[in-house]
């Protein structure tokens, strides 16, 4: 694979990655099942800021995403964020905070 001849314009970007992908075996789809994700979150690289699909992406062409998207990341390797204190990843509580208590809407046939 030849970095260099990668389009500059982020549509042909945007195929030319596609291609690469399924050059090495991966095409976005599989992609999107290997990172749990929908294959939208896979597209939606092509329009805007996803670090962690941007990554994997990088990972299975075996170059640094900056050299895929070098508007997107700074020379250290870390993503240029327009909201650089939102975390990649959520924690997921599978206990919710709440006070909401379910009632049953069926009569159990001991009221009068």
């Amino acid at each position: 694979m030849n970095i260099a001849e990668m389009p500059h314009d982020p549509a042909q970007r945007w195929e030319w990655i596609k291609y690469q992908l399924r050059i090495h075996g991966c095409s976005p789809a599989e992609l999107a099942r290997q990172l749990d994700v929908t294959d939208r979150a896979v597209r939606a690289v092509k329009h805007a800021p996803y670090p962690r699909i941007e990554r994997a992406i990088a990972e299975q062409l075996d170059v640094q995403p900056i050299e895929l998207w070098p508007e997107r990341w700074n020379l250290d390797g870390t993503p240029r964020r327009q909201r650089p204190n939102r975390a990649e990843t959520f924690p997921r509580s599978t206990a919710k905070d709440s006070r909401y208590v379910p009632v049953s809407h069926r009569k159990t046939g001991t009221e009068a």
